[in-house]
């Protein structure tokens, strides 16, 4: 007779880092559950519409050993409807499923926050680390860092074990935003006015992200239910030097020149791209010897990530 494989739901299982998390997983041996808003057929899956207050994921959570929750509302064009949007799925959705899970009996939640509980740079300041007060930026940024304390009041009231991971821009194939700009920019040959930059900023190999998310599922800590991570690659590198090595992976030459950091940040806001100017142009160094110390070491090294993350398919 078979050992049983232990079961893990994974949110968001269809996004970009759900595409890298559930393969990862199925290799170590576990029995993955898909949660996906629209049903493909796969046996894998469990149909959950939307993701709430009152979600019902009951049968979705039923023999289920561990939760990592990905899902999240990132971006909404509608202003005047995002606040109730986070609210709902960021907030009320996250704590909810929580509830959900502990209710339920599942020992582990693993939830991926953002770094942006921390603001958008640490400009000549120390690198952000986990015992920081929390200056969130943004309706994004807001609601992750709601959804964390009340992740920490329910490990507090019940025998859970919850794992927090706040990530800078992960990166990887079929990854969006900024990446996906930088990617296609390099690839058109266009050139980029980024070259009088001189900031620091970490960035997390997806591969980097999920062999993290691995570890807290294979040890978790025995001694507290309630830890915050702060994840990414060892290098952390300037916006040039990373078009640089992006530029490198793709097999082109950058085309960087120079523009005046005040100058392209008026542009940048003029235009419209205020999250271009935030996540490229200032500072944001992580400390990230937390998650060294429980014995985890990043897979990948920045230019192998690059790599992995122009090549069709993904090793």
């Amino acid at each position: 007779m078979s050992e049983r494989k232990p079961v893990v739901l994974v949110t968001g299982a269809s996004g970009f880092v759900g595409g890298h998390v559930v393969p990862a997983l199925a290799r170590q041996g576990w029995s993955v559950r898909r949660a996906v808003r629209r049903p493909t057929g796969a046996d894998d899956e469990v149909v959950i519409e939307t993701i709430g207050p009152e979600t019902d994921w009951q049968a979705a959570l039923e023999g289920v050993d561990a939760v990592v929750h990905l899902a999240a509302r990132v971006h909404h064009k509608h202003e005047e409807h995002a606040v109730q949007l986070y609210r709902n799925v960021n907030i009320a959705g996250t704590l909810h499923l929580a509830h959900s899970a502990a209710t339920a009996g599942v020992r582990q939640f693993i939830f991926v926050s953002t770094v942006l509980v921390h603001g958008r740079s640490n400009e000549g300041r120390a690198p952000f680390s986990e015992k920081d007060i929390l200056t969130p930026r943004g309706l994004y940024g807001m609601s992750k860092a709601a959804a964390e304390a009340g992740l920490r009041t329910l490990a507090r009231d019940s025998a859970i074990n919850i794992s927090v991971i706040r990530p800078p821009l992960v990166y990887g194939a079929g990854a969006k935003g900024n990446f996906a700009l930088l990617t296609r920019a390099v690839s058109l040959g266009l050139p980029l006015p980024f070259a009088a930059i001189h900031n620091h900023r970490a960035f997390l190999a997806v591969q980097n992200l999920s062999s993290f998310i691995l570890r807290r599922l294979a040890h978790p800590d025995p001694a507290s239910n309630f830890e915050i991570f702060l994840v990414a690659d060892k290098e952390q590198v300037s916006t040039p030097e990373f078009i640089e090595r992006l530029a490198k992976a793709s097999g082109k030459s950058p085309r960087l020149f120079g523009m005046p950091p005040d100058l392209l940040g008026t542009l940048l806001r003029v235009i419209g791209r205020q999250d271009t100017h935030d996540s490229l142009i200032g500072s944001l160094e992580l400390d990230i010897s937390k998650a060294i110390a429980t014995g985890w070491e990043p897979q990948v090294s920045l230019d192998e990530g690059l790599q992995l993350a122009l090549s069709v398919q993904d090793a």
